[in-house]
């Protein structure tokens, strides 16, 4: 489904539902049939329908979680199109894995009632909504039957309104890494309810362990560059740059000038005669990736060529990978590849990537952020001054110097 009917949907479908479901709740409460939660929870949902790269900065949260009922009583909903970072995380067991099919409207609801009814047969305790005031996932929480529902509440004008559908009512923070955000909500499990329209508080919890490394097999390296060479001719030669001008649908804003990364490409290539320089991207993104990689001499196109699995292979063998602020960018944190992700409309204050190995290129425009939960991630400009104003020459020193370094 576009992105633009999924938010339609998601408010004029979504606001009188949680309406509904919150007034059945205070009706239950009234009669007295609240659920009891004084014992601990044994099975945990996860609700994290979109973004696989915000899935990675998920990662600790899921861990958190593991640590407190088990692996094997995890489970995660996820859209099918963004459950490949959930089987190479490996967090959950692959059965626990709850796909929703998010094609178009017809397939979201049959896929949608099979997902709870596989829920509800679990006999799930406790919920986690990991999305950012939809009421879809609200909603879903509601109706898995579990008893803990931890999510976002909107006590005054912070988020979109998504009634009174949780048991832990957890106020945004704006100020926070989304990777400490997502680490609160398992932290809030441990925490009994207020009861009230009151947020619940306690101390923000603390970043431990590391993400999961991706190790591929000298075999995948090896089909993942003879890949390459037949598609191009492209020989095996260092460093190997990787530019990713893919950035999606969900946020078309954040994207870099094409130009800039054609630019660029032959900047690389001035300086650093024996580069080899892949382009990426998605299967939608095809043909766009093929004219940037046909104006840089000897590039290859790999975009919509790979699985998830072939991209994180290829930057474990790339020196460099420079990006959009989008979900690669997360991917790279798995793998040794150092990273210049680049942000405009949203800020790395909350969503640069997790790990060590990434470096960030931000124009810092006054306007900038311009897009956040408030405002549903829809930006009043349609310009995108903020990432133009990043340039091809302020890029390539960095990538100068990383690559000086490692060749």
């Amino acid at each position: 489904m576009k992105p633009t009917l999924v938010r339609w949907l998601d408010k004029n479908l979504g606001s009188p539902l949680c309406f509904i479901l919150t007034a059945y709740r205070r009706l239950k409460e009234l009669s007295g049939k609240g659920p009891d939660l004084k014992s601990a929870c044994q099975k945990i949902l996860f609700i994290k329908l979109t973004e696989q790269g915000s899935t990675v900065l998920a990662y600790r949260a899921f861990k958190r979680a593991a640590d407190l009922v088990g692996k094997d009583n995890l489970f995660i909903m996820v859209f099918d199109e963004n459950r490949p970072i959930l089987d190479i995380l490996d967090i959950v067991p692959s059965s626990n894995i709850i796909a929703v099919a998010s094609s178009n409207p017809v397939s979201f609801l049959i896929s949608t009632l099979k997902a709870i009814s596989r829920i509800r047969r679990e006999k799930i305790d406790a919920c986690v909504d990991m999305e950012f005031f939809s009421r879809a996932s609200a909603i879903l929480g509601y109706v898995s039957g579990a008893i803990r529902r931890v999510g976002l509440h909107a006590f005054h004008d912070e988020g979109p309104y998504r009634g009174g559908l949780f048991t832990h009512k957890l106020i945004y923070d704006p100020h926070i890494h989304t990777e400490l955000f997502f680490l609160s909500l398992v932290e809030a499990l441990g925490h009994s309810p207020t009861g009230t329209d009151a947020p619940l508080i306690f101390k923000m919890p603390d970043r431990e362990g590391q993400l999961p490394g991706f190790y591929p097999t000298d075999e995948e390296k090896d089909s993942l560059t003879e890949k390459m060479e037949r598609l191009s001719g492209a020989r095996r030669g260092r460093p190997l740059v990787v530019l990713n001008p893919n950035i999606g649908d969900i946020i078309p804003i954040r994207k870099w000038p094409e130009e800039n990364f054609i630019k660029l490409g032959n900047m690389i290539l001035k300086e650093f005669k024996e580069a080899v320089i892949v382009v990426t991207g998605t299967a939608k993104e095809k043909e766009r990736a093929s004219l940037v990689a046909s104006s840089i001499p000897g590039a290859v196109s790999l975009a919509g060529e790979t699985s998830l699995r072939e991209l994180l292979v290829l930057f474990c063998i790339a020196d460099i990978l420079v990006t959009n602020d989008s979900g690669p960018a997360h991917f790279a944190a798995l793998t040794p590849v150092k990273t210049i992700v680049l942000f405009g409309p949203e800020t790395p204050a909350l969503y640069s990537p997790a790990g060590d190995n990434s470096e960030i290129v931000y124009a810092n425009l006054v306007c900038s952020p311009c897009i956040n939960v408030y405002n549903y991630k829809r930006s009043p400009c349609d310009n995108a001054v903020c990432v133009k104003n990043i340039t091809p020459e302020a890029v390539f020193d960095k990538v100068k110097s990383i690559l000086k370094k490692s060749i």
